[in-house]
This record gives C-alpha cells, sequence and structure tokens, in this order.
C-alpha cells in the first residue's frame, strides 16, 4: 500500500478523490491519520500502525488533514502538538477535534506527540481533549503504549458505544 494518495498516484489534479484520504472506496477495519513532521517518528508511527493492521493516512498539512477528517472518521489520529503550527498558536486540527459532538469524537482515539509533555499522563490529556500523550523521547514503544491506552479506552466506551449503535447513531 503506498503512503502517496490515490489522486495523486494516478495523477488526477482536481478531482474530489484527492480531498479523501483513501479515494472513494473507505477500507474495511481501522483507520488512522498521522500528523507529524518528523519524518522518523512518522515512519515508526506508520510502521507500527499497518503491522497492527490500520490502513494508514498521512496529511501533509493541517489543511489536508482538515480535508481528510472531513471524509472520513478515523479509528485513529496521531497528531504532533506542533504540527503545521506557527510559534505561539494553537494546533488547528485539535482546535477542530474538540468542536466534534460527542458521537463523532468518541468514535475517534487521538493521541497527541509532545515534546513536552509525559507519556500517559491522563490529567494533561484530558485538559488537551486528546486520549493518549506520547512523549517524542518515548515514540520507540509507540506500540506497546497505544495497545495499553486504546484497551483501556475500548473498556471504559463499552457500553457508551453499544448504547449509540443500538440508537442507529454509529
Amino acid at each position: 500500500m503506498s503512503d502517496e494518495s490515490p489522486a495523486a498516484a494516478s495523477g488526477k489534479t482536481g478531482d474530489e478523490s484527492e480531498r479523501r484520504p483513501f479515494g472513494y472506496i473507505a477500507p474495511e477495519g481501522n483507520t488512522a491519520m498521522v500528523c507529524e513532521q518528523d519524518a522518523a517518528v512518522r515512519d515508526k508511527i506508520i510502521n507500527e500502525l499497518k503491522g497492527m493492521g490500520y490502513a494508514v493516512a498521512q496529511a501533509a498539512s493541517s489543511r489536508e488533514a482538515l480535508q481528510f477528517m472531513r471524509f472520513h472518521i478515523f479509528s485513529a489520529i496521531f497528531v504532533n502538538e506542533n504540527f503545521d503550527t506557527a510559534a505561539g498558536q494553537v494546533n488547528s486540527i485539535l482546535r477542530y477535534l474538540e468542536g466534534l459532538s460527542m458521537t463523532i469524537r468518541r468514535q475517534m482515539f487521538v493521541v497527541l506527540i509532545s515534546a513536552a509533555l509525559k507519556t500517559m499522563d491522563n490529567m494533561t490529556a484530558y485538559n488537551k481533549s486528546v486520549n493518549l500523550i506520547i512523549h517524542k523521547n518515548e515514540i520507540g514503544d509507540v506500540a506497546q503504549i497505544f495497545k495499553k491506552a486504546l484497551d483501556e479506552y475500548e473498556s471504559f466506551y463499552h457500553v457508551y458505544k453499544e448504547n449509540l449503535r443500538k440508537q442507529g447513531k454509529i
């Protein structure tokens, strides 16, 4: 599977499919979006996610990430706190995610990659409106940290999600 968008790979431009992370056909199973400018960190996250069976899209900019989220609800989103953000500005991806309805937001597991915040600091994660924080220095353990936090999340929200399914909201 190429990391390049389907539209870019085919050479098409101006087509609505280039704004969709996986073209017109969404993959079955879990999907993830990675918003990280450090190539080594990005590649490590992508490789681990693919090893876990995720279909992965990577956004080159905040604008592209926001377009992707317009067309697809990702199972997981990994975003660096400084991704495509000027000094002193608020990350536009995180701001967008904060404004989502609970029904949509609870379908996503958001991971904040930080150079300053502690890994798995639940109070700070709550304050930042994310599910998990991973410090950049611990990116080598991203798969284990992600699996542990995701298991806790799924256990905690199991009843809530089951009720949404019964109501036909997801």
